[in-house]
């Protein structure tokens, strides 16, 4: 029982992580279509300032051979459609140039643009090499006429390479069109950084209008909490310092009990008084008893002696 589930759960925790795996990879799909970019042809003018970018990305940045760079180009330009295999850039190309557009597109915007000079260099230097082999043979210091034949033939070569590259040279209308829309696209960079600066402002200037409300929240609670607290202060001094109130009539009870003492006094006085004349009274009467009585067994003794 406890093994089944085990399994249960085991399979359970398989499909939740197999969802998972499916809901990032759709959301990957979904952010990648998001930021992906599409042309349909490298040879519109788009697509040959993204090559010329391309190749400052290979050559400057990521610091690639020159052969190498020229063969990516020539896939870039002939058969590949999605470019992040080679590149930085996420761009897919809907409909490919195929050999023969594709290699004189990358023979106009890769090799004559940025190669024509080591062409050119090549060039003269078979040029001096056929010099020096002629020179040599016409003075007789060599005496070797393949040489001199080599030298043709290499500088021929050279020519026609030359010939080539000069022959693919990107017309100029397609420059002023490059040119154009790099300052279009440099415009509407521009506009774009300063429509998200806008926005960067606005929601600013809303955070900031949130936080000044909460300010003025807090400064209320705050003032709030200082009249509370200024009225438990003073009733705390009120209860602890003695009021000027019960302090009169505390005055005034005194006063009274000190009256009261005095006439408690007094009183007491007077009922002193009072028991000594009631007490000198008492031995008088009880005075007057005896004498009389005295008197009168004195008067009875007197009789009967008689």
């Amino acid at each position: 029982m406890a093994e089944r589930d085990a399994r249960i759960r085991q399979k359970q925790l398989i499909a939740k992580d197999n969802r998972t795996d499916s809901v990032s990879l759709t959301l990957h799909r979904h952010e990648r279509s998001n930021s992906m970019t599409t042309i349909e042809t490298l040879a519109s003018v788009h697509g040959r300032t993204l090559l010329r970018d391309i190749y400052r990305e290979l050559r400057f940045e990521r610091q690639v051979s020159a052969l190498v760079t020229l063969t990516t180009l020539w896939r870039i330009c002939t058969t590949e459609r999605e470019l992040i295999r080679m590149t930085k850039r996420d761009v897919v190309v809907l409909h490919p140039l195929g050999l023969l557009s594709g290699t004189a597109l990358w023979m106009q915007e890769v090799v004559n643009r940025f190669f024509y000079s080591a062409v050119n260099a090549f060039v003269y230097f078979g040029a001096s090499i056929l010099l020096v082999a002629v020179g040599l043979n016409r003075t007789r210091v060599i005496e070797t006429p393949g040489l001199v034949v080599g030298g043709v033939i290499l500088e021929a070569l050279l020519l026609l390479l030359l010939f080539v590259v000069m022959f693919f040279t990107p017309p100029e209308d397609l420059e002023s069109a490059s040119a154009s829309s790099e300052q279009s696209a440099a415009t509407e960079e521009l506009l774009r950084e300063l429509g998200e600066i806008g926005r960067d402002y606005a929601a600013m200037a809303v955070q900031l209008e949130t936080i000044a409300g909460t300010l003025n929240d807090l400064v209320e609670r705050q003032d709030t909490m200082i009249v509370q607290m200024r009225d438990g202060v003073e009733a705390a001094v009120s209860a602890v310092a003695p009021n000027p109130n019960l302090l009169h009539a505390m005055r005034d009870t005194t006063t009274s009990l000190e009256n009261f003492t005095g006439s408690v006094d007094a009183l007491g006085e007077r009922l002193k008084a009072v028991e000594q004349q009631e007490v000198a009274r008492l031995v008088r009467s009880e005075l007057e008893r005896i004498l009389s009585r005295h008197i009168l067994d004195r008067d009875e003794r007197s009789s009967s002696a008689s």
